[in-house]
């Protein structure tokens, strides 16, 4: 099933995601779904609160910048549970997108380095560092588990240019060429 994605405006979107446990209802069913939604609206992450679901799990597929990065050749996880040890490295910017921001692009800074403990669809533990754009992708779908969007990281300045942007995404005056969930006709 293919979810549609909750954009701006929406409060869920900035609230703190609920840890969850091995027993969590439907756990194998979501994740399916997730893929599935992320890969629909040509995203190389989602995170659960960016389909409703305010739990601790997101999933990135960098595996389209191996060209870049080889490394990324088969990066593809799903983080449970997260929780970022430290970030490390040279901040760099990069221009984001967020499938919750649809047609919003910003340059945003973050280290080049981040190390993070999580566990994987089989509750298997991990510990990893990484680095580059799999970093990058971690930190900002992990961002959205802790209710931050990447236009916080942006100036003041930048923020209030974007505000049309944003009230248009906030009441539907945009149309992505997936599903969205608009904050205005579902409260």
């Amino acid at each position: 099933m293919i979810y549609p994605v909750t954009v701006y405006g929406d409060p869920l979107l900035r609230k703190k995601a609920k840890t969850i446990g091995k027993d969590h209802e439907g756990l194998s069913e979501i994740i399916e779904d997730m893929w599935e939604t992320m890969y629909n609206s040509d995203g190389v992450g989602l995170a659960a609160p960016q389909v409703g679901l305010s739990i601790r799990m997101f999933m990135v597929d960098a595996t389209s910048g191996a060209d870049e990065e080889p490394e990324l050749k088969e990066f593809k996880r799903v983080f449970i549970n997260p929780e970022i040890i430290e970030t490390t490295g040279e901040e760099w910017v990069m221009n984001e997108g967020c499938l919750s921001l649809p047609e919003i692009r910003e340059d945003v800074k973050r280290p080049d380095e981040v190390r993070i403990k999580y566990l994987d669809e089989h509750f298997e533990p991990h510990e990893e560092v990484f680095k580059g754009y799999a970093g990058r992708i971690i930190q900002h779908e992990y961002d959205h588990l802790e209710g931050i969007l990447f236009i916080d990281r942006l100036s003041p300045l930048r923020k209030r240019l974007l505000k049309s942007k944003l009230r248009n995404i906030a009441t539907g005056k945009v149309q992505p060429r997936y599903r969205i969930k608009i904050p205005a006709k579902s409260a």
